[in-house]
């Protein structure tokens, strides 16, 4: 972290110490924040409709990174990329057919656990969201409501020639994906971005990763729809601003990651949520390591079986989160302990 967030984080917290000392709470009986809390006192700008689906959580595979300069990609030993788009589509859409009955969020994580336990692999699917999500109810990519534009930006990585780490089965999933989403949720081709390393398609550069997300959001209105879909390398790097419990940023792997380095979590949420417009539904699906939390969205659900409803990420620092999303961490506090 450099210098200048350490003063920034070290005053934040003692900004809180003064304002519960002022209110006579002592910092050590906060106790943390309940569901309830956080609902009844978070800010407006955080309370849009954002969710992410991810293929394991931040722990699982690939390589902690300090030093970007010297990352290489993990080995994926053989391995096609892209398990939970795969098995995601084994359930939504097996034999380019729907299945018969509505399923719940529930109903779909759980299956793509045993899809993805049934093919040796151990990560267990995640969806996470800015707001608690009844995960009994209607899996929905698209949600009734969302009656406008329905946009999509679908990015497939197959670093050809990196050894190690060249993927095999990104393009595919792309590919799968797009004609999931046209045929199923109405999505329009001149409403797909495709970015992919196949020469063909424009290159999944650092840039032109974030020029697409950066355009989408702000072609975006109320009413729309967004789908985001990343097939590729994740990995973590050293936190810089104190906002991550582990101490590691989540981060995508552009195809130019040893030139113009990574996309790191924070920058996700600097693109993807501060600027989106209200009334816009957004999703997510992040096929790649290290992605349980890449969009740093506050609740979480895992498909593990043992999960019954969606809780608050007991990994995220929320006062940290609040006052680098919002810059309202006082006001928060004030209204929670009122």
């Amino acid at each position: 972290m450099g210098f200048f967030n350490k003063l920034k984080n070290a005053a934040s917290k003692a900004i809180k110490e003064d304002l519960l000392k002022s209110m006579g709470i002592d910092d050590a009986d906060d106790g943390g924040m309940t569901r309830d809390e956080f609902e009844a006192n978070k800010p407006d700008e955080l309370r849009k409709d954002i969710r992410m689906i991810s293929g394991c959580a931040d722990r699982q595979t690939s390589a902690d990174v300090s030093n970007v300069s010297s990352f290489q990609l993990p080995d994926p030993a053989g391995r096609a990329g892209g398990a939970c788009t795969s098995t995601l589509l084994k359930v939504l859409y097996a034999d380019e057919r729907v299945p018969e009955e509505d399923l719940s969020f529930t109903q779909v994580l759980e299956q793509m656990r045993r899809h993805l336990k049934e093919g040796g692999y151990s990560q267990i699917p995640q969806l996470t969201s800015m707001n608690p999500i009844d995960v009994e109810a209607k899996f929905d990519l698209v949600p009734e409501t969302a009656t406008g534009v329905r946009r999509a930006v679908m990015i497939g990585i197959n670093y050809v020639g990196d050894e190690p780490g060249e993927l095999s089965g990104c393009w595919n999933d792309v590919l799968n994906m797009k004609k999931y989403i046209m045929d199923v949720h109405g999505f329009e081709e001149d409403n797909i971005v495709v970015l992919m390393d196949d020469g063909d398609n424009t290159e999944p550069t650092r840039e032109n990763i974030i020029e697409a997300y950066r355009t989408v959001v702000a072609h975006s209105e109320e009413g729309d729809a967004i789908f985001l879909h990343y097939s590729g390398h994740g990995t973590k790097l050293r936190d810089d601003d104190s906002d991550e419990a582990d101490g590691y940023d989540e981060a995508l792997v552009p195809r130019d990651f040893q030139e113009n380095g990574m996309i790191r979590d924070d920058d996700l949420y600097e693109i993807l949520v501060k600027d989106l417009a209200d009334g816009v539904h957004l999703v997510s699906l992040m096929d790649c390591c290290h992605s349980g939390t890449i969009m740093d969205l506050p609740y979480m659900f895992k498909g593990d079986g043992e999960m019954g409803e969606m809780i608050l990420d007991p990994d995220m620092n929320l006062d940290a989160f609040i006052e680098q999303i919002t810059g309202k961490l006082i006001e928060f506090l004030q209204s929670r302990f009122s």
